[in-house]
């Protein structure tokens, strides 16, 4: 997690034991479709990510956990196979997420030098299966901060996670200091230690340990792509198909430029070893499955860094291009509140950056600090993200330039942790550095979720703002979305609400449906003999009885259990729901709207104003993208 640390740099395993639990979950969903990567159409420059049936889909989730950082935890996510399975139901519940970046840790899997942690292993892959038997995806990420918790002492106002003790021993380090670093990530400009380490990895340099002499990286792929053969082999079939892929590097940083610049550094040092990362997934049985590649750290901050992968070349479809975002100028500086649009150009210079790379674009962290100053202005801020995220097009702008609004964004918000405020971590081993608030963490706080002394999970922000209508599988191409979730700028439903997606101009009918009701809309483009049903997650607020959907394909007051468009569960839940739009039969390549409506408030919905609504919106449509807009 970069966070305020970086924003500011930028601007100046002992495993322990965990008996095997018999599974809370219901029996295990049926098989999820492999997720790859594929071109948009023939004639976009656009890449997204697809099913078997050709279907576009959307991942939304989480990261679990920033508890991989904490030996409390034993460098997992959960302190047992019991709480993932608690916290999988509650996140797949509660905010309808179907993806989660599943965090391991180097120095977890290779706890001494020549010798790999199977029992650290074991316990990942059972507490991936509570994820996988509830209906996630899952990305696999390899986590680091500031390299190694070992490169500081037991005093020092840091930390790090990632790389074994023997490797640091190795490497004989001098003492860590940061001078006046005020926050963490200033550590990977300042701190001549955490800056060695990591210019050690990426030149692998030779150190001897007891197993003998051995280069830095080469220590890394060797036990990484040990790790890849054994969830490859302990996973079923039918679990691995759940496996979108591995994260190789969180938040890479350089260590040293040696007098390149960052786009020189990126090609000279970072993307041989992505692609060294790739051909151990490929030996291992990861092949038909993209490595998740990030660029140097601060690229896309505020003040900008060089980088983005912009000097390797094409990546393709073996590749995903994964990016971080943070506001850190709203974390350390920037004392305005996030409104309608406000991170349209950050997340559409993801979008930009995977075009100009060939491939799909991912955002594997985001969110903001969820106590301290400036945390008041949290709930609007993720709002905002998410905002971006389905539409690069401010809400004000959208209904006249929905068109250009670029790829609905996959993302894994930072971050779910269930103990988060009630941890007991020995910050460096340090007895008298006991951690317990928040994330245990460099005095982090990020976590959306929470638990009580009874183990019960809930959110920490408005569910309006994390339990979202978006399209989780689309036949064909989506063209276009945008949701309005009229989440309030506070915590607890505290605050004021307004609407940024606005009502559209000459359309009264679907003006007068959607004032103060959250709502969203979805065009699509339907491929030829289409067999395949178009997917929606439906927020728990929308409740069938009260949701309407208006458009080309269906018009329904209240959803019925079948029909052209009906509710149906969530795969791995008894109580998220998803809305399903069976196949047009329509022409090839035909052109829909939907209109998906929380009429729970407000004027009762009327069928003649329906009929209105529609025929407005498909007018609309065809004005807007018509029969001949280019996949």
């Amino acid at each position: 997690m970069l966070g305020a640390a970086g924003a500011l740099a930028a601007l100046s395993c002992q495993d322990q034991g965990d008996a095997p639990l018999a599974s809370t979950a219901q029996p295990l969903v049926a098989a999820r479709s492999p997720i790859a990567v594929a071109r948009k159409g023939q004639a976009s420059e656009a890449w997204v990510f697809r099913d078997a049936a050709g279907r576009e889909i959307v991942l939304r989730g989480f990261n679990v956990a920033g508890s991989t950082k904490l030996y409390e935890n034993g460098l997992l996510p959960f302190r047992s196979t019991a709480d993932a399975a608690k916290s999988a139901q509650a996140m797949r519940d509660q905010t309808g997420a179907n993806a989660v970046r599943f965090l391991i840790s180097w120095e977890g899997v290779q706890p001494a030098a020549g010798s790999i942690g199977y029992a650290y292993l074991d316990r990942a892959i059972a507490q991936m299966r509570e994820f996988v038997q509830r209906g996630f995806y899952i990305l696999v990420d390899y986590h680091q901060d500031l390299y190694s918790a070992h490169l500081f002492d037991t005093g020092s106002w840091y930390t790090g996670d990632g790389a074994p003790k023997w490797i640091i021993q190795a490497g004989n380090y001098p003492a860590e200091w940061c001078g006046a670093c005020l926050l963490w990530g200033q550590n990977m400009q300042s701190n001549g230690a955490v800056r060695q380490a990591a210019h050690d990895l990426w030149h692998n340099r030779r150190i001897t340990t007891s197993a003998g002499e051995m280069g830095v990286q080469d220590a890394f792929l060797q036990q990484a792509s040990a790790a890849m053969v054994y969830l490859e082999q302990q996973l079923s079939a039918q679990e691995f198909q759940s496996i979108l892929g591995f994260n190789p590097f969180n938040e890479p940083f350089d260590g040293g430029l040696d007098g390149k610049s960052g786009l020189e550094w990126e090609k000279t040092y970072l993307w041989p070893f992505y692609q060294r990362f790739r051909s151990a997934m490929d030996a291992a049985g990861w092949g038909d499955k993209p490595a998740f590649v990030e660029p140097l750290v601060f690229w896309n901050t505020a003040v900008g860094e060089e980088g983005g992968l912009s000097s390797v070349g094409p990546l393709g479809a073996r590749y995903v291009f994964n990016s971080h975002y943070y506001d850190g100028m709203r974390m350390v500086i920037d004392p305005t509140p996030a409104s309608d649009g406000v991170y349209d150009a950050p997340m559409n210079r993801i979008r930009a950056r995977a075009r100009a790379v060939a491939t799909a674009p991912f955002v594997s962290e985001f969110g903001n600090k969820m106590s301290g100053s400036g945390s008041d202005r949290t709930p609007w801020i993720v709002r905002a993200m998410y905002q971006a995220m389905d539409s690069g097009v401010a809400g004000a702008k959208w209904w006249d330039d929905a068109a250009s609004g670029g790829t609905v964004l996959s993302s894994t918000q930072w971050h779910w942790d269930i103990y988060n405020g009630r941890h007991h971590e020995l910050m460096n081993g340090n007895p008298d550095k006991v951690q317990t608030a928040g994330d245990a963490w460099n005095g982090e706080d990020f976590s959306v979720a929470v638990s009580d002394a009874s183990g019960n999970v809930s959110l920490r922000l408005d569910s309006r703002v994390l339990d979202r209508l978006y399209p989780t599988a689309v036949a064909g191409d989506i063209l276009a979305f945008a949701y309005e979730d009229l989440a309030r700028s506070g915590f607890g439903g505290a605050g004021q609400q307004q609407a940024w997606l606005a009502a559209p101009k000459g359309m009264p009918n679907v003006a007068a449906l959607i004032a103060s009701r959250p709502f969203g809309v979805l065009i699509w483009r339907e491929p030829a003999a289409n067999t395949a049903t178009t997917e929606l997650h439906l927020p728990q607020s929308f409740a069938p009885a009260s949701t309407v959907v208006v458009g080309d394909v269906a018009r329904a007051i209240g959803l019925p259990s079948s029909g052209a468009v009906f509710v149906a569960e969530e795969p791995g839940s008894a109580i998220a729901r998803r809305l399903v739009i069976r196949p047009s039969g329509g022409a090839s390549g035909a052109i829909h709207v939907a209109l998906v409506l929380n009429a729970a408030s407000g004027p009762i919905v009327a069928p003649e104003q329906l009929t209105g609504a529609a025929n407005e919106l498909i007018a609309w449509r065809k004005l807007r993208f018509p029969d001949s807009t280019a996949p």
